[in-house]
């Protein structure tokens, strides 16, 4: 069993208590690396650097341009050495899950890796349920049928040249450490978002990887958050300025892990999170897996998280419906949206926003259009319009993913937790508060960035267990609560029979 570990490059106590950690942390439209100082009663979290993630369509194939992800690391991390006197205690990253590159046998890079969103999956899923069930798969791993889940991946890309050539599979953020350091590993909470883990032995799902052909020696060996994964090679301390040593620490590589880790819970409250930004990611912290066939039919997945906690969750499209709507309209400042937004009547149209109708980009304001014209509803006319039908719409889905999970796992929530970009969406935490009818705290907003530091201080024995980072959040992040209303309860409840909810 993979259990939390402690880094064997843990240096003596720095004489204040205080240290510097660089979190890189990437996501589906920028990566940044964060500079972050920790000590007994200190979180300081600042931007070192921010760059930009503009993925490719090359020859019909979407790819990630990884090597200039890559260059933009290694800016971040110049960066944040300038602004710690050239020194840095460790490094950790996280990132998006499920994409991965492919190696040959001399370690080189086979090509930019696919996107989630591009197309080649198409059919892969039918083609493996012929041999597994979804049930048998859903026993197995635990994890909610994606058509973009890293097992689909890999059957996709088998009888190709680059399949072919490959003698290692490393997941994104796996592959930028790898380059950092020269060392492979596999992280556990980013892998077991493949399908290609047992969330109950937390090793390996060979039961699903023999049938799919998918040869899982292709993986580095397993590794868990905490866990040393090496230093900085000598090439890269020159590269950004650095003094050496410099350790590379594996945190939890799956950027929502992080940033569940980052939820400022008090100890004894019963909570929800919901990590929202490109995607809201809705559900419960729990000791042990939910792999019921009632937990399976409403698509809930049990991804792994610190401390072998299970994150219990629902993947819901988030702002990427907003973010699309904008690249569209032209725009790129969303306060202004916000601001009509809220002057528009309530619930007058919504969509099911865990509809993976929604996952491809392109005309996402017309697909809007028309999913609630097919819904019988009223047609949202304009980006102000447009706009309240997304929020309301992401608050509908936050509800009954939170009732949802409830009832599946028999556990009770008093508050909601928002983390991650959209806790900075006032309307939105407010939609979702009176939506849910629970008091939801919103931040941190950094919440991948804050979790990816505080498991490198962790390392380095700078802060104790998960209540302590948790405390430790609650004590110097700015949070705000925002309670529910009831003036439109009978609304909440009348939409989301609309699309399907569970009347409050």
């Amino acid at each position: 069993m993979i259990a939390a570990g402690t880094s064997t490059h843990m240096k003596p106590a720095a004489t204040d208590g205080k240290r510097a950690f660089a979190a890189v942390d990437l996501g589906a439209s920028s990566g940044r690396v964060m500079l972050g100082r920790v000590g007994p009663d200190l979180l300081e979290l600042t931007e070192a650097h921010r760059f930009a993630n503009r993925p490719l369509r090359v020859r019909d194939t979407l790819h990630w341009d990884v090597l200039s992800l890559y260059q933009g690391v290694l800016d971040g991390l110049r960066a944040a050495g300038a602004a710690n006197d050239g020194r840095l205690d460790s490094v950790g990253i996280d990132g998006w899950a499920v994409d991965y590159g492919l190696l040959d046998a001399d370690g080189d890079l086979l090509g930019n890796p696919v996107h989630y969103r591009d197309a080649r999956t198409e059919g892969m899923a039918e083609k493996l349920w012929k041999l597994l069930t979804p049930h048998d798969l859903y026993q197995s791993t635990g994890i909610q049928y994606a058509p973009f889940n890293t097992l689909y991946q890999l059957m996709a890309a088998k009888g190709t040249a680059q399949y072919a050539a490959a003698e290692r599979v490393l997941l994104v953020p796996d592959l930028i450490a790898y380059w950092l350091t020269g060392r492979q590993g596999t992280e556990i909470t980013n892998v077991s978002t493949t399908q290609l883990i047992n969330p109950m032995s937390r090793q390996w799902a060979y039961d699903v990887a023999v049938p799919a052909g998918i040869d899982l020696s292709l993986f580095p060996p397993l590794r868990a958050p905490g866990d040393a994964a090496g230093e900085l090679l000598p090439q890269i301390l020159e590269a950004t300025g650095l003094t050496g040593p410099v350790a590379m620490t594996t945190v939890a590589s799956h950027d929502t892990a992080s940033a569940v880790a980052a939820v400022p819970a008090r100890a004894g409250e019963h909570f929800a999170y919901i990590s929202t930004g490109t995607w809201s990611l809705a559900g419960l912290e729990l000791a042990s897996p939910v792999m019921t066939e009632e937990s399976r039919e409403a698509n809930f997945t049990n991804e792994l998280g610190v401390d072998e906690t299970v994150r219990f969750l629902r993947n819901i499209m988030g702002l990427w419906l907003l973010q699309e709507c904008m690249r569209e309209w032209g725009l790129t400042n969303i306060e202004p949206l916000l601001a009509a937004a809220a002057d528009v009547a309530p619930l007058q149209a919504v969509v099911d926003a865990a509809d993976p109708a929604f996952l491809a980009p392109g005309r996402m304001p017309s697909r809007i259009a028309q999913a609630c014209r097919d819904s019988g509803q009223a047609t949202p006319v304009g980006p102000a319009e447009t706009t309240r039908c997304i929020l309301d719409s992401l608050a509908l889905a936050h509800r009954r993913a939170i009732e949802d999970a409830q009832s599946l796992s028999n556990q009770e929530v008093d508050v909601v937790y928002v983390v991650g970009g959209g806790a900075r969406n006032a309307l939105l935490c407010q939609l979702t508060a009176d939506a849910c009818g629970l008091p939801v705290v919103a931040g941190p907003a950094e919440a991948a960035a804050l979790g990816n530091v505080l498991i490198q201080a962790r390392a380095q024995s700078v802060v104790g267990d998960l209540a302590s980072m948790r405390d430790l959040l609650a004590r110097t992040q700015p949070l705000v609560r925002y309670e529910p209303s009831d003036e439109h309860a009978e609304a909440w409840d009348e939409a989301a029979k609309r699309v399907g909810g569970i009347g409050r």
